[in-house]
């Protein structure tokens, strides 16, 4: 029988600007699923996991995680909390003038002391998982390199080393092939794909592509205009429902 780990209840955003990014947005989420959120630009889908790692605050809803409630954790709670649920962006949002170990490095800032993190200073524990994980994604001979000197699906690679620094028992992934050529796509959702089956780390993705749904995704929720509109796994999504998510005038099997 799965085991749940996140609920999301009744979630619900909207911005000072009026604009209703979520409406009454509700799903469970397995351990080790691969759910993969699709739906066109506007749709909600950063929002989403922003309201879920709590960069954004909800507007109102319930986000249940290791039997505390995300929406309500304030200070300490929260922080802790937040730290078993890393985030990768489009921009992989590196450091340009550090080098790829560096970086790395930055995932594991919360198990640092004040100063040592502003040194710089990170045990040799750290550096040796932070090694580990770059050898996971295949990154290794770059350590030493400068994050402005890669390209972006190395850039990508060392993101994905740095949040699992964090030791996450979730790893959300907001469009983080959006930016990638199809071969360069492939190679980061491949890395992808092992984290979640061979660490056992459950990741939420928003994904443009349908092809690459259909290849990694064990279950797919669609959003349109903030609302679930699809929730089944990818051989569900027909060619009636493509057009129901993107709109009639939407053609082939590839969009971005």
């Amino acid at each position: 029988m799965a085991q749940n780990i996140l609920s999301v209840r009744k979630l619900s955003k909207t911005y000072p600007n009026r604009i209703m990014a979520l409406d009454d947005v509700s799903f469970e989420l397995n351990a080790g699923e691969f759910l993969v959120v699709i739906g066109l630009s506007g749709s909600g889908k950063s929002s989403l996991l922003k309201c879920v790692n709590q960069i954004v605050r909800p507007t109102s809803g319930e986000i249940i995680f290791q039997n505390q409630n995300l929406v309500q954790a304030q200070g300490q709670a929260l922080l802790k909390l937040r730290k078993k649920i890393a985030m990768i962006f489009q921009g992989f949002n590196l450091i340009s003038r550090h080098t790829v170990l560096s970086n790395t490095l930055m995932g594991a800032l919360s198990e640092t002391s004040g100063l040592d993190s502003i040194l710089g200073s990170f045990s040799k524990l750290h550096i040796e998982q932070a090694e580990e994980y770059l050898r996971l994604v295949g990154i290794e001979e770059k350590i030493n390199v400068r994050a402005a000197h890669l390209s972006g699906g190395q850039q990508q690679r060392v993101a994905i080393a740095r949040a699992l620094m964090q030791k996450p028992e979730i790893l959300l992934a907001d469009e983080p092939v959006a930016s990638l050529d199809p071969s360069t796509a492939n190679t980061v959702m491949k890395y992808l794909k092992f984290v979640n089956q061979e660490l056992g780390v459950t990741i939420i993705c928003n994904l443009h592509y349908l092809s690459l749904v259909r290849e990694y995704a064990t279950r797919v929720i669609a959003l349109k205009a903030g609302r679930i509109v699809f929730n089944a796994p990818p051989s569900q999504i027909t060619d009636q429902v493509f057009q129901e998510i993107y709109g009639e005038n939407s053609a082939g099997v590839d969009i971005k």
